[in-house]
């Protein structure tokens, strides 16, 4: 009753606002009997607008209590169908359990002995699907699988399965054999052939290249094409490569050498992790840089002395064999600085071959410290990249701990680089500066022979003039 007089009250309100508000909107009336026989009639308007509402909600609710009485009693029949199913169920899994007792002792001892049989037909099931060999043989491992997960007594037929599949996969472990198969991320406009080595490596061979391929399981094939072969994202070098083609294009009953992954395909993931030259040079960060740059102007500045040097030498070698000097080479700058005072005596020859020698010397010594230098500084610059590595090696231990080994290996290796580095750069260096100086010793060398015998000569004929 609290709820029907309520919205009885919230009615009434609603039917005064309404009248107040269309008597507001009416023309006003012209005497009190008209305003009070208009007010009347909304009254009585009004009044009926409720009542008509109120019944509808009375009607509604006797029709929603309907609806509910409804509901509970299909509640109640759902509740006793459940119960009796629930029953039902119990004695079902009452029934399976004793006939499944009973099936455990009708079978005796061959119940254990074929559950043995499921459980190698699982391992080598299992064995046989993740094979190389189901690249070229897919569903080998079907009826075996299928096998293990049966829970009633095998047939003669699928317990046969179990030795020929072990049989066949002998057979597969000994043969090389070429098939069409999709390798995914692998386009040859060509085509290519995949060889399979046993069920150890398989490779397909794309414009004379061979493409090395890892096999996935069919639930993890990638695309619509059903892909089982995958090509490998980082290859493993020529000297494996190279025998592999040898491999697909020798003649039948030629005995050649040829790649095989004893680990099934393992050891040539394991190339995708191992950095090549670019990775390595990045790996020595800026100090690596900086021993490169320095190796790439030493070298260019050494090879361009030791040119000069030896044209130098092969020139001095001419003009020993010429009496007339020539300004081009340095022996014959120090005849032109004999012929200017050889009417002196040799005192003042020699000092005067003397100072041109001197003249010449730095010419000959030029960049010989710069290689030696580079050549020392080379591996100081390696040495410093370790340390520094090092510290970030250590840095991240500090950080992450030591238990990933492959942190500390990876930083150890960053800091490696840039010994290795420094001693690449050192080695070519100190050839360089090596070769260089002998050319320049062996130049200065000539130049002092000659002076000593151009004065020698001289002071011969003035001792035979005198005489």
């Amino acid at each position: 009753m609290k709820i029907n007089l309520k919205t009885l009250a919230a009615a009434v309100a609603f039917g005064a606002a309404c009248t107040a508000s269309a008597l507001a909107q009416s023309a006003p009336a012209s005497n009190i009997n008209e305003l009070l026989n208009r007010l009347r009639s909304d009254v009585r308007e009004a009044s009926a607008e409720n009542q008509e509402r109120l019944q509808r909600f009375r009607a509604e609710r006797n029709q929603q209590t309907s609806l509910l009485a409804g509901a509970r009693s299909q509640l109640a029949a759902l509740e006793s169908q459940a119960d009796a199913l629930e029953a039902q169920f119990a004695t079902n899994q009452g029934r399976i359990d004793e006939l499944a007792e009973e099936l455990r002792v009708a079978q005796g001892e061959f119940g254990e002995l074929f559950g043995v049989a499921r459980q190698t037909a699982g391992e080598f099931g299992s064995l046989i699907d993740s094979s190389i060999a189901s690249a070229q043989h897919p569903g080998r491992a079907d009826a075996l699988i299928e096998l293990s997960n049966s829970r009633v007594l095998p047939t003669r037929a699928e317990l046969d399965e179990i030795w020929r599949g072990i049989t066949a996969e002998m057979i597969y472990q000994a043969e090389i054999s070429s098939f069409e198969a999709p390798v995914a991320d692998l386009t040859c406009a060509g085509g290519y052939s995949v060889v399979r080595v046993g069920v150890f490596v398989a490779y397909a061979v794309c414009g004379g290249e061979a493409v090395f391929a890892q096999y996935t399981l069919p639930e993890n094939a990638i695309g619509d094409a059903d892909y089982s072969l995958i090509a490998l994202g980082a290859q493993p070098p020529a000297s494996i490569t190279g025998p592999a083609v040898e491999l697909f294009n020798a003649d039948r009953g030629t005995i050649v050498s040829g790649p095989v992954d004893p680990s099934r395909g393992g050891l040539l993931v394991v190339y995708r992790d191992i950095p090549d030259l670019g990775e390595r040079i990045n790996q020595g960060r800026i100090v690596g840089r900086i021993i490169l740059g320095l190796l790439a102007v030493s070298v260019a500045f050494g090879l361009f002395r030791l040119l000069m040097l030896v044209l130098e030498s092969m020139a001095v070698a001419g003009q020993k064999r010429r009496s007339t000097p020539s300004r081009g080479n340095s022996l014959g700058r120090v005849m032109l600085a004999y012929e200017s005072v050889k009417d002196h005596n040799e005192e003042v020859i020699e000092l005067k071959l003397d100072e041109a020698i001197l003249k010449e010397t730095p010419k000959l010594e030029f960049g010989l410290n710069f290689l030696k230098l580079a050549a020392g500084i080379a591996p100081l610059l390696g040495l410093l990249g370790t340390v520094t590595g090092m510290i970030r090696t250590f840095t991240q231990i500090t950080l992450f701990g030591t238990g990933d080994p492959r942190i500390m290996a990876g930083g150890i290796s960053e800091a490696l680089v840039t010994t290795v580095l420094g001693l690449i750069s050192a080695i070519p260096l100190l050839f360089l500066h090596s070769f260089a100086s002998s050319f320049s010793r062996g130049v200065q060398q000539t130049l002092e022979e000659q002076a000593a015998g151009i004065v020698a000569r001289h002071a011969e004929e003035r001792a035979g003039g005198s005489a």
